[in-house]
C-alpha cells in the first residue's frame, strides 16, 4: 500500500549509526508505569542521552550485561496505545516498527506494565503482540499492587497472553530483576509467539491488505493503517521500497473500502478500544484478584490530599518547604565553597605576582567561574526536591490539581508538566510540550514556559538576595526564602498571564480537554534520584566550566584592555610610599586605596567599561550603573553569566578589597557617593531577570519547537520589554 505521511527525521545517509551491542530491545510502557526506574535499575550509569535525528525528542539508550551478551535498551517515551498523536507518540510507533531513519527496529520488546493498573497496561501489550518482534512482560510495582489488595495469577496471565514471558519486578528494591535479566538474555532471537486475535475482522482486512501491497508490510502496521487512516496526522507506515507516487488512487479506494467493512459508520477508535478493553477485561477475570485490605494510615492520608482544597493548600506548603531550604540548607556548603575560592585565589596571586596572567587566573578565571560554582548547593537542593516530587507521584498529582486553573486561563493539565520541568531549565520543559496535541496549546505553553524561574535564575536571585533581603525569621519562616518563593509565584503569574493574553488574541481556539491517569503515591528509589541528582549537577558543572568560563576570560580581557597611560600617577605613588616611613598595616592600606583607585580607573576606561557606559543611558532610569549595564548585556546569551561578570568586574575594580561579591556590590557607589545597589533598584533588577528571556538555548529551541523565528522572536521582545517596564515601575514606585 502506498501512503502519504509527513517523514520524521533525516536521511540515513547523514547519520553514523554505531552498534555495539549484540541485541537491541525496546523498553515500552503506559506513562507513570515504573519504566525509566526499571530503566535505571538495568542499565545503572551505563547510559547516553540524546535526541532523535531530526527531532527534540530525547533518545535514552543504556547497556545491559547479560551473562555474556551485551544488550542495548532504548527507553522510549511513554504511550497508553500504538495509535500516535503527540510526536513522543510517533516516535515510539516509529521505532518499534523500524521506520524511524538512523534507528534500526528492534530485536525484541520489553513491555512494562503497572501490576496496579492491568486494565490499561494489558490495552498496549495486546497491540505489542501483533508484532512480528519477541516479547516480554516486566510487570512493575507489584508491591503496590500487593498493598492495595491485588493478587494477580502471573502463570495464568502466562497462559491467557500465548506463553510471553512475565516477569514480576520491584524497580525500586531490585526484587525479581535476575529472572528479568535471564528472560532478556534469551529474549532476541527467540521466535515470536503466534496468539489468537482478539479482533479477527481486524485482523483478515489487515492480511488482506498485506496481500495488495508491492511490498513488505507487517500485519501491525496494516492493522494501524486500517484504524489511523493514511492522512497526515495519522501514524502510517508505508511498505519499504515502495514510491509514495504508485498507485496511490487505487490504494485509497481499497483502504477507504476495508475500513468501512471493518468499522462501518463508528470511529475506528472507540471501536478499537471497545474491543481491546472487553478482551482486557476477560483475561483479568481469570487472573485479578481483589482481597481485603488493611487501610494504612498512609492511605488515609493520601485520599485526604487528593481533594481540591487540602491538595491545593499541600502543594503550596511543600513548595515553600522546598525554597526555605534552598536558603537554609545551603549556606554552610556555599561558606566553604566561597573560603576555599578565596584561598585559591590568593595563593595563585602569591606565586605568580602581580602581573597580567596573576589578573587573568585570580580576576578573570577564579573569580568568575567561583562566584557561579559558589550556588551548587543550592541547586542540588532544588533538584533533589524536585526529582523527589516526581519519582514519588506528587509532580502528576500537582497537575491534576492545576487543571482547572490551568483551563480557566485557555490551557489543559497537560500544560502544567512542562511549566513544572521549566523550573529546572526551559529548554526540557519547552520540549516536554510535545505532548499536547494542540497546536495552539502547545504554542501558547512554550511562550509561558520561559517565565518560570529556573536554575539559572536562582545564582542571581540568591546572590542579591543574600546581600540586600535581611535573614529575619518569622517563626520557623526565613525572610529571604519567603522573598525568593515569591519570585517562583511571581514568575508563574506572569506565564499564567502571557498564556491568557495569547490565548485571547493570536491563539484563539477552543478549550483543549484534559486526561491524565493518576499514579498512586510510591517511595523514591534512591538509587534513582542519585544517579538523576548527579547528572543535573555534572551538567551545571560543564556550563560553568566550558560556558562560563569562557565568558569569564573575555569579561576579563575587555575590563584589563587597553591598559590606561593614566595610571603613571598610582605606580609613582606606589613607588613613593615604599620608600617612605610607613610600615606595617598602615602602608598596606595605603596600597590598598591606591590599587582601588587605578583599578576604577583602569575599568572605567576599558573596552568594558566603555560598552558599559554606551548603554547606560537606556538603563539609567532603572538606576543601573555603567557596571550593571555591562554584566546584564553580556549576560544575555545565558542569565547565569551574569553573575560571573559581576565577580569579574568587581574583582578589579574600586571593590575589590571587599571579602566576597555580595559586600562588594554592597560598597558600589556612584560618583557622587550614592550606594548603587539600593533595595528599589535591586527588587527592580529582580523583576527583570524573572521577565526577561537571557538564555540563547531557550531561543533556539523554542526556534525548532515552532519551525520558524516568528515566535522566538516575539518571545524575547516581548519578555525583555515586560521585564524592563517591571524594573522601571518598582524603582521609581520604591524610590
Amino acid at each position: 500500500m502506498a501512503t502519504r505521511r509527513k517523514e520524521v527525521g533525516v536521511p540515513v545517509s547523514q547519520i553514523s549509526v554505531q552498534r555495539e551491542a549484540d541485541a537491541g530491545i525496546a523498553v515500552v510502557g503506559n506513562p507513570n508505569s515504573g519504566k525509566s526506574t526499571l530503566f535505571n535499575r538495568l542499565t545503572g550509569l551505563s547510559q547516553r542521552i540524546g535526541n532523535y535525528p531530526g527531532v527534540t525528542v530525547e533518545r535514552h539508550v543504556g547497556m545491559l550485561k547479560a551473562g555474556d551478551r551485551r544488550i542495548e535498551l532504548i527507553d522510549l517515551p511513554g504511550t497508553h496505545s500504538l495509535s500516535a498523536h503527540s510526536l513522543e507518540e510517533r516516535i515510539v510507533v516509529d521505532v518499534i516498527f523500524g521506520r524511524l531513519p538512523g534507528s534500526r527496529k528492534p530485536d525484541a520488546v520489553l513491555a512494562v506494565v503497572d501490576a496496579t493498573n492491568l486494565y490499561q497496561g494489558l490495552y498496549l501489550v495486546q497491540q505489542l503482540q501483533g508484532l512480528d518482534v519477541p516479547l516480554a512482560i516486566a510487570l512493575t510495582m507489584t508491591d503496590a499492587a500487593a498493598a492495595e489488595g491485588l493478587e494477580i495469577d502471573v502463570g495464568v496471565l502466562r497462559a491467557r497472553l500465548g506463553g510471553i514471558p512475565v516477569c514480576p519486578v520491584v524497580a525500586t528494591t531490585g526484587e525479581g530483576l535476575g529472572k528479568l535479566r535471564r528472560v532478556l538474555q534469551q529474549l532476541p532471537g527467540t521466535a515470536s509467539r503466534p496468539v489468537e486475535p482478539a479482533w479477527p475482522e481486524l485482523a483478515e482486512a489487515a492480511g488482506r491488505l498485506v496481500q495488495a501491497a508491492d511490498g513488505p508490510l507487517a500485519l501491525a502496521a496494516a492493522e494501524r493503517l486500517l484504524i489511523d487512516g493514511a492522512d497526515d496526522d495519522a501514524i502510517t507506515v508505508r511498505p519499504a521500497g515502495r514510491p509514495s507516487d504508485s498507485n496511490a488512487d487505487g490504494d485509497a479506494r481499497l483502504l477507504n473500502r476495508l475500513r468501512r467493512e471493518v468499522f462501518g459508520s463508528e470511529p475506528p477508535l472507540a471501536m478499537e478500544a471497545r474491543v481491546r478493553y472487553r478482551h482486557v477485561l476477560a483475561i483479568l477475570n481469570d487472573v485479578q484478584r481483589r482481597v481485603p485490605a488493611v487501610t494504612r494510615w498512609h492511605r488515609r492520608i493520601t485520599d485526604w490530599l487528593n481533594r481540591p482544597w487540602p491538595g491545593t493548600i499541600g502543594l503550596f506548603v511543600v513548595m515553600a518547604i522546598v525554597f526555605q531550604a534552598v536558603f537554609a540548607w545551603a549556606t554552610p556548603l556555599m561558606d566553604l565553597i566561597d573560603a576555599g575560592t578565596a584561598m585559591l585565589a590568593a595563593a595563585f596571586t602569591g606565586l605568580l605576582g602581580d602581573g597580567m596572567l596573576a589578573s587573568l587566573v585570580s580576576d578573570g578565571v577564579i573569580a568568575g567561574v567561583g562566584s557561579v560554582v559558589i550556588f551548587l548547593p543550592q541547586i542540588l537542593i532544588l533538584f533533589l526536591f524536585i526529582i523527589l516530587l516526581e519519582d514519588s507521584g506528587y509532580l502528576a498529582r500537582a497537575a491534576y490539581l492545576m487543571d482547572r486553573a490551568m483551563r480557566s486561563v485557555g490551557l489543559s493539565g497537560q500544560s502544567i508538566i512542562p511549566m513544572i520541568s521549566s523550573f529546572a531549565c526551559a529548554v526540557p520543559g519547552i520540549m516536554a510540550t510535545r505532548v499536547i496535541p494542540n497546536r495552539r496549546d502547545r504554542i501558547a505553553t512554550i511562550l509561558a514556559a520561559p517565565f518560570m524561574t529556573c536554575s539559572a535564575r536562582l545564582p542571581v536571585y540568591a546572590l542579591l538576595i543574600a546581600a540586600f533581603v535581611p535573614a529575619e525569621r518569622f517563626g520557623i519562616l526565613n525572610l529571604q526564602g519567603l522573598v525568593l518563593f515569591g519570585l517562583y509565584l511571581f514568575g508563574i503569574v506572569m506565564g499564567v498571564l502571557t498564556a491568557l493574553l495569547l490565548r485571547k488574541t493570536a491563539l484563539r481556539g477552543p478549550k483543549p480537554p484534559f486526561a491524565l491517569m493518576l499514579p498512586e503515591f510510591r517511595r523514591p528509589n534512591l538509587r534513582t534520584v542519585a544517579m538523576q541528582l548527579w547528572g543535573r549537577g555534572k551538567m551545571f558543572l560543564y556550563r560553568a566550566g566550558t560556558v562560563i568560563f569562557a565568558v569569564a576570560v573575555v569579561i576579563w580581557a575587555l575590563a584589563y584592555f587597553p591598559r590606561s597611560d593614566a595610571l603613571a600617577p598610582y605606580v609613582e605613588e606606589r613607588r613613593i610610599l615604599a620608600a617612605g616611613s610607613l610600615d606595617g598595616a598602615a602602608l598596606d592600606e595605603a596600597y590598598a586605596r591606591i590599587d582601588n583607585e587605578a583599578a576604577a580607573l583602569q575599568l572605567e576606561q576599558s573596552w568594558l567599561g566603555r560598552a558599559g557606559k554606551f548603554v547606560e543611558l537606556v538603563f539609567t532610569p532603572l538606576g543601573w550603573d555603567w557596571r550593571v549595564s555591562a554584566a546584564v548585556i553580556a549576560g544575555f546569551p545565558a542569565r547565569e553569566v551574569v553573575v560571573a561578570v559581576l565577580g569579574t568586574v568587581y574583582a578589579v575594580g574600586d571593590q575589590a578589597d571587599e571579602a566576597n561579591l555580595s559586600d562588594r556590590l554592597a560598597s558600589a557607589v556612584w560618583p557622587d557617593g550614592r550606594p548603587v545597589f539600593t533595595l528599589p533598584m535591586v527588587l527592580g533588577l529582580l523583576v527583570f531577570y524573572a521577565c526577561c528571556l537571557q538564555c540563547a538555548a531557550t531561543i533556539a529551541v523554542i526556534r525548532r519547537e515552532t519551525n520558524g523565528w516568528r515566535w522566538p522572536a516575539f518571545a524575547w521582545f516581548y519578555m525583555t520589554a515586560i521585564g524592563y517596564a517591571g524594573a522601571l515601575l518598582v524603582f521609581r514606585l520604591g524610590s
